[in-house]
């Protein structure tokens, strides 16, 4: 274990409760409880929000695809939580287990054409550029998030393959 972990380790054990909302957000985006618990702790237990940036961001030194796609997710729902026409969707994808699929485009002009199309049935996106603080260049697009009825998302991700 190293020295940031023994610290998360330590602080896990000292820790006040976490809010349980913001947990539950976090565990939603399918992140392992003792994991979204430790950023909730490390974060200052503000918001799912900042807890999932936090987790996603340390993710990245580890798994740079799993990151992006995890900001991904995280940036669509935000996204749909704010806005009053898209909060339902957003509200009813958490209830009903939060599905994900991870699917492989062939390059950022690909997943601009597919964010076109989706946009185009009216279905809400959100398009990942990196910060550029690891191996990814700064301003790279990486990941495409698209949320809606499966047979219209199948209308924009019908022929991709699964990542692998």
């Amino acid at each position: 274990m190293n020295a940031a972990e023994q610290e998360a380790s330590d602080v896990t054990q000292e820790a006040p409760e976490v809010n349980p909302q913001y947990l539950q957000q976090l565990k939603d985006l399918d992140i392992p409880e003792e994991e979204a618990k430790k950023a909730l702790i490390l974060t200052g237990n503000v918001s799912a929000e900042e807890a999932a940036i936090f987790y996603f961001d340390s993710l990245e030194n580890q798994n740079p695809i799993a990151a992006q796609v995890g900001h991904g997710a995280v940036g669509l729902y935000q996204l749909m939580l704010r806005n009053s026409k898209t909060k339902e969707v957003a509200d009813k994808w958490e209830e009903y287990g939060a599905k994900k699929i991870v699917l492989q485009g062939s390059s950022t002009s690909h997943l601009l054409e597919l964010q076109a199309l989706a946009i185009s049935l009216d279905l809400p996106t959100y398009l990942v550029q990196d910060a550029g603080r690891t191996q990814i260049a700064a301003g790279s697009r990486t990941v495409l998030a698209i949320m809606g009825e499966e047979e219209m998302v199948n209308k924009v991700t019908g022929k991709l393959k699964l990542l692998n």
